[in-house]
């Protein structure tokens, strides 16, 4: 019996090459922002010299109602690892999606994408690829892969035993200071984060954005002493 990945590897037509051109305007600064910025001006959390485990996620930006936006999705709050919270589409690469020091994280990324959101890859433009950055509390090694929605497709949660649900953010929401707050772990740790479609975004996914609108120019003073605190199962 053909597994669902494996029906997806003989059917899917998409591209693998990172390229700019044909993109809106708007993105353009994302896209130099991409091409330049080093791994510690995204997070202090940078992957060991050996170790971790190679993954992926998908930036995923799109043109809707209000304008420029992002896909996210919300974790199932039943799954061992950062259940219930909001993040890229992604996760870990497979033998298939090839090198990981290659074309193997677009592949997983949009794979994944697919996988969670039903997103159809053959509509999306990859134009950039982040620095590798590192997730402690999970061993993952992520890739944040950068796309450009440039042919949308209906999305909404494949597996509800995985996802929640499937939202776009306006890009509009996620850089008024009404919507920005910093969330405190009770570990100690300080970071980033949205209030944004009923959900808070925050960790990992808040952090990447959090240093996209920054490095894009797009960021507006915010207040970051509004501190929303988590618990210790967060």
């Amino acid at each position: 019996m053909t597994s669902a990945r494996e029906q997806y590897a003989k059917t899917a037509a998409y591209e693998t090459a990172v390229r700019t051109d044909g993109l809106p305007q708007w993105l353009a600064p994302v896209a130099r922002a991409a091409a330049t910025i080093e791994p510690h001006q995204l997070s202090r959390f940078l992957p060991p010299e050996t170790g971790g485990r190679p993954s992926a996620v998908l930036v995923l930006f799109g043109h809707g109602d209000r304008g420029p936006e992002l896909l996210l999705m919300e974790r199932a709050g039943t799954l061992r690892s950062h259940a219930g919270q909001p993040s890229f589409p992604g996760g870990a690469l497979d033998p298939e999606d090839g090198d990981p020091e290659g074309a193997g994280p677009v592949r997983a990324a949009l794979r994944e994408a697919w996988e969670e959101t039903g997103l159809d890859p053959a509509g999306v433009q990859v134009f950039g690829v982040l620095p590798r950055l590192y997730i402690p509390v999970s061993g993952f090694v992520v890739t944040p892969v950068l796309g450009w929605w440039r042919e949308p497709s209906p999305v909404g949660a494949v597996d509800e035993a995985e996802t929640a649900r499937v939202f776009t953010v306006p890009v509009a929401d996620l850089t008024d200071p009404a919507h920005r707050v910093t969330t405190r772990h009770p570990s100690g740790h300080v970071g980033p984060a949205f209030l944004v479609e009923d959900a808070l975004v925050w960790g990992f996914t808040a952090g990447v954005i959090d240093r996209i609108l920054h490095y894009a120019g797009w960021e507006l003073p915010w207040d970051r002493a509004k501190q929303v605190p988590l618990d210790r199962r967060a």
